[in-house]
């Protein structure tokens, strides 16, 4: 369906709830022409405009530029709803729960990572549980997977591995309120506890990187990244436990919810915030949350390692060291201004990432001059961008950003684009080493499924929701 969105600016479009009467809330998208077409191509603007009919909505239904379709929210999609009385939607989480980033920077010189690439690479793989396997390195109870999913990050410093500094520099510090072992299946324990530090599959990867332009260099001095020097991005989430999760409250909310329900799309079912069903949900999702900031605060802990064997020094003289760790599929309650007012709200983003602009007080105290790291991973293959939060954006998007380049292809169209294609060879030509133990997880996540990421950051700047600080070059890719 062709929608007439008004063009606010060169990279912001605006859908009137003036033009549908089953619009309780305008709808706004962020993005260039070219992106608008496809996301009306691929009917994500419908879920864009069927997220702006629902009651209570807080300012506009809004995507992200990397757009596009997903279950019931578009990917890229963000959506308020007032905290004490507002709805929680599944279907504006996702079903991989805070599947997210993490970034590490290193004093490690490009040239010097080259030489030591292919043993790093084959280190990780074999370490790292990756791809459909339950396998993991980390045998756990009941009563020990309970901690950690109540505790995130902060468990496994206190139990396992790491250091607690990290934590300030984790989204919430990696650990969302959680006490409610009942609202959470047995199926989903099942499926949980077995997959605490694995990899995943899809567009889940760990990749060594090099820092190879600095656009701002005061933030990047503050965020601890030099050019020429290595990084590691860490991307995967919660697992099947999130994903369990997912699938459990999405039949609960349709069984009790979804014939009182007027909805465009019955993937929107929902249920009110202070509802035992949107209680429970709630709390099962901080702790699929708590699943992932855990789940890759055991895989940090395992490449530090590796490095420091490979490279025969300690993660001190290697300059291994956390910037951020952020989510990508999550709902928060967080504060923000409406109109002139600082209100309560529940922020959902799926496949968009918090963005807080400088001075503000959930801004890691290190960061704050400058605001929060907005780390925007590439595809396979592609450049990835660290940003910053602005005032602007906090404004714009409920201090909202994209987080990534979105997909352009689905994963069987990609399959059949790269039919002929030995990806690895092709990729090794390009000067990034890629290890995997799925030929056809790697033809999945061809840098061709996936939009430009030059493209996407640059409506993303020019908008105003982040500024850039830096561009990092894959090197070596480890994929599921």
């Amino acid at each position: 369906m062709s929608r007439n969105f008004e063009k606010i600016s060169p990279w912001r479009w605006r859908l009137s709830k003036a033009q549908d009467r089953a619009m309780a809330a305008d709808a706004e998208v962020f993005a260039s022409e070219e992106i608008l077409l496809q996301a009306q191509l691929d009917a994500s603007i419908e879920q864009v405009v069927n997220v702006a009919c629902l009651p209570g909505l807080v300012g506009s239904s809004l995507a992200m530029p990397d757009i596009h379709y997903g279950y019931g929210f578009c990917i890229g999609g963000v959506a308020a709803f007032p905290a004490e009385d507002g709805l929680v939607l599944p279907g504006g989480v996702g079903y991989d729960i805070n599947c997210g980033v993490r970034l590490l920077t290193s004093s490690i010189p490009a040239g010097e990572f080259t030489a030591a690439a292919e043993s790093v690479g084959y280190a990780i793989l074999q370490r790292v549980p990756t791809g459909l396997t339950p396998r993991s390195n980390y045998k756990l109870g009941k009563k020990e997977f309970l901690r950690v999913i109540s505790g995130g990050a902060r468990e496994i410093v206190r139990s396992f591995a790491g250091q607690a500094a990290d934590l300030a520099f984790i989204e919430s510090g990696g650990c969302l309120p959680f006490d409610a072992a009942g609202v959470i299946s047995a199926k989903a324990y099942e499926r949980g506890a077995p997959q605490v530090g694995s990899l995943g599959s899809g567009n889940h990867f760990i990749e060594i990187q090099v820092v190879e332009e600095i656009y701002d260099p005061r933030a990047a001095l503050v965020f601890g990244l030099e050019k020429d020097r290595i990084a590691v991005m860490i991307h995967t989430g919660s697992r099947g436990f999130g994903h369990q999760i997912a699938s459990d409250y999405i039949e609960t909310f349709r069984k009790k919810n979804l014939a009182r329900l007027k909805l465009k799309d019955p993937q929107l079912v929902h249920a009110a915030i202070r509802s035992p069903e949107g209680r429970n949900y709630l709390q099962a999702l901080n702790a699929a949350s708590n699943f992932a900031w855990a789940n890759r605060q055991l895989l940090q802990e395992d490449i530090v390692a590796i490095l420091e064997r490979v490279f025969r020094m300690g993660r001190e003289k290697l300059g291994l060291a956390l910037v951020y760790d952020q989510a990508h599929n999550i709902a928060k309650f967080e504060k923000h201004l409406v109109g002139k007012d600082e209100t309560r709200l529940l922020v959902h983003r799926k496949g968009a990432t918090r963005a807080f602009p400088p001075g503000h007080p959930d801004v890691a105290e290190k960061y704050r001059e400058v605001g929060q790291p907005v780390l925007i991973p590439g595809s396979m293959g592609s450049c990835s961008y660290i940003l910053r939060g602005t005032a602007q954006g906090a404004e714009l998007t409920f201090a909202s950003s994209a987080h990534g380049a979105g997909r352009r292809l689905s994963r069987h169209q990609a399959v059949k684009l790269s039919a002929q294609t030995d990806v690895r060879e092709r990729l090794k030509k390009n000067g990034i080493l890629v290890f995997s133990h799925s030929e056809h997880g790697l033809r999945e996540e061809i840098p061709e499924a996936y939009k430009d990421i030059d493209d996407v950051v640059e409506v993303t700047v020019a908008s105003g929701i982040s500024e850039k600080v830096a561009r990092l070059r894959p090197l070596l890719v480890i994929k599921g």
